[in-house]
C-alpha cells in the first residue's frame, strides 16, 4: 500500500506495535531504510492493530480519511527522497532538513536534530561542541535562527561577539565549523541556494587558530621519563603519557580501546576514533611496539593476552558510547592532574595528555623525518593538514634563530 524503493533507499508505512497509548492505539510511522540504517518519521496518526489490517480496503469515512492523511505524509517523504536521489545528495541529515523546511525548520532545531542523530549513532565525541555552539548561537541571535539569516556579515558579527565574550579563536573555529556542517546540509537539501552560501573565499572564512607551542624537546621528554614519581598515580600517568608519545602520539581515547588483536607482529595497528566516522577513506595507523612500550604494557596492562580483551583495563567491554566517553574523560582528567604536578616539579608548563602527540610530531620534524611519514603516522588525510599542524610548533625555533641575528 505505502511502499517505495529507489537507489538503495526503501520507504514503507508501518504501525509501531511496541507500545499502545491509553486508548489502545498504536502510532503509524514511515520507515526509511538506507545502507542498513533505519529512521522512523511520525505521520501523527494512531490506529488499532485491527484498523491497520483493514486500512488497505477501507470503506468507512473514518478509515478512508486516515488513509488519505497517511498517504500525504508518505508522499511528502517520498518526494523529498526522490529529489535528493535525483541530485545524488541523499543522506538522512539532508532528508531531515528538507522535511523540516516545510515546518519552518530553524538552525537551532537543525543542530539539535544533528545532536540527537549523533547520540543515536553513538557518535558522542563532538556532541559537546555542537551543544555549546547551539547555546552560543541562541544567546547571540535567538532560538529561531533562519538559514537565510546566515550571511558573511552575520558570521563576522558572531565572531566579534564571541571575541568580546573572551572566547579564543580555537573555540570560535570549532563552533563555526559545526555551524558550517549544518549549513552545508541545508544547501544539499535545497533549503538555501548556492549563491546564499556564506562560507568560503570572498565570503566568510572561518579563522584559523594560531595553535599553542606545547611540543616538548627531547631533553624535556627525557626528564619526564626519568622523573622519580612520588606515588603510583603519578607513575601511571607518566608511563601512559610516554606510551602515547611512543605510539605515534595516539590519544587516550584510542589507547583505551586498544585490544590485543590490534597487535600485529611487532606493531600496533589502529584507526583514530576522532576521524573514523568523518572520512570516507580510513587511515590505518601502524606504530612499532618499542621495548619501552612493551614494558609499560607488561607493567600496567591486562595479563590475559586474549585477542578480544583490552590491553589496558580502563574499560571492561560492553559499555555504551556515553559510558566509554565518561571513562576516557575521567582518565584524561586523572592523568592531567598528576602530569601537572610532575610538570611543576620539573619546571615544564602545560604538561598534559595532549602534549604527547604534539611532541611526537615535533621531535620527528626537528630530527629531519620526512613530512609524508609524519603525516601517515599521525593518521592525517593529507600533507596540508600535517603542515598546518606542525607550523605552530616551530615558533620557538624561529625566535631562537632571530635572536642569533643580533648575537654580536
Amino acid at each position: 500500500m505505502f511502499d517505495y524503493s529507489d537507489s538503495g533507499v526503501t520507504i514503507a508505512a508501518m504501525i509501531d506495535n511496541r507500545r499502545a497509548n491509553k486508548e489502545g492505539l498504536y502510532p503509524v510511522k514511515v520507515r526509511v531504510t538506507f545502507k542498513r540504517e533505519r529512521k522512523y518519521y511520525s505521520t501523527g496518526k494512531w490506529l488499532t492493530l485491527t484498523e491497520w489490517v483493514r486500512l488497505p480496503d477501507a470503506k468507512s469515512k473514518k478509515l478512508s480519511d486516515l488513509k488519505k492523511d497517511i498517504q500525504v505524509a508518505f508522499d511528502k517523504i517520498k518526494q523529498a527522497t526522490r529529489d535528493l536521489i535525483k541530485d545524488d545528495l541523499f543522506t538522512f541529515d539532508s532528508l531531515n532538513i528538507r522535511l523540516g523546511s516545510a515546518l519552518g525548520l530553524s538552525v537551532n532545531t537543525a543542530i539539535k536534530a544533528r545532536i540527537a542523530s549523533m547520540l543515536e549513532n553513538n557518535q558522542v565525541g563532538t556532541v559537546a561542541i555542537y551543544k555549546s555552539a547551539e547555546v552560543s548561537l541562541t544567546v547571540f541571535a535567538g532560538n529561531n535562527i533562519k538559514f537565510n539569516q546566515i550571511t558573511p556579515d552575520w558570521l563576522r558579527r558572531f565572531e566579534r561577539y564571541m571575541l568580546d565574550k573572551g572566547k579564543s579563536y580555537t573555540t570560535i573555529s570549532m563552533y563555526l565549523r559545526s555551524l558550517q556542517v549544518i549549513v552545508n546540509e541545508a544547501k544539499a537539501a535545497g533549503i538555501i541556494k548556492a549563491n546564499q552560501y556564506p562560507f568560503g573565499k570572498g565570503k566568510y572564512e572561518i579563522p584559523q587558530s594560531a595553535g599553542r607551542n606545547i611540543a616538548l624537546n627531547l631533553k624535556e621528554i627525557a626528564r619526564i621519563v626519568n622523573y622519580e614519581c612520588k606515588n603510583s598515580k603519578q607513575e601511571l600517568s607518566r608511563d601512559l603519557w610516554f606510551f602515547s608519545y611512543l605510539c605515534n602520539g595516539a590519544n587516550m581515547a584510542d589507547i583505551c580501546r586498544f585490544k590485543f588483536s590490534n597487535i600485529r607482529g611487532n606493531e600496533i595497528a589502529f584507526y583514530r576514533q576522532k576521524t573514523i566516522t568523518k572520512t570516507k577513506k580510513k587511515k590505518l595507523i601502524l606504530a612499532i611496539v618499542t621495548p619501552q612500550m612493551q614494558a609499560i604494557m607488561d607493567k600496567w596492562g591486562n595479563k590475559s593476552n586474549n585477542p578480544d580483551d583490552y590491553i589496558f583495563t580502563f574499560m571492561k567491554g560492553g559499555e555504551s558510547a556515553i559510558e566509554e566517553k565518561k571513562v576516557i574523560s575521567n582518565l584524561i582528567s586523572f592523568m592531567c592532574h598528576h602530569l601537572q604536578i610532575i610538570g611543576a616539579a620539573l619546571g615544564i608548563s602545560n604538561l598534559s595528555t595532549y602534549t604527547a602527540r604534539h611532541s611526537y610530531a615535533s621531535v620527528l620534524k626537528r630530527s629531519g623525518a620526512n613530512i609524508a611519514f609524519i603525516s601517515e603516522s599521525l593518521g592525517h588525510s593529507d600533507l596540508k593538514t600535517t603542515e598546518n599542524y606542525l607550523a605552530s610548533f616551530e615558533q620557538e625555533e624561529r625566535a631562537k634563530n632571530a635572536a642569533l641575528l643580533t648575537n654580536f
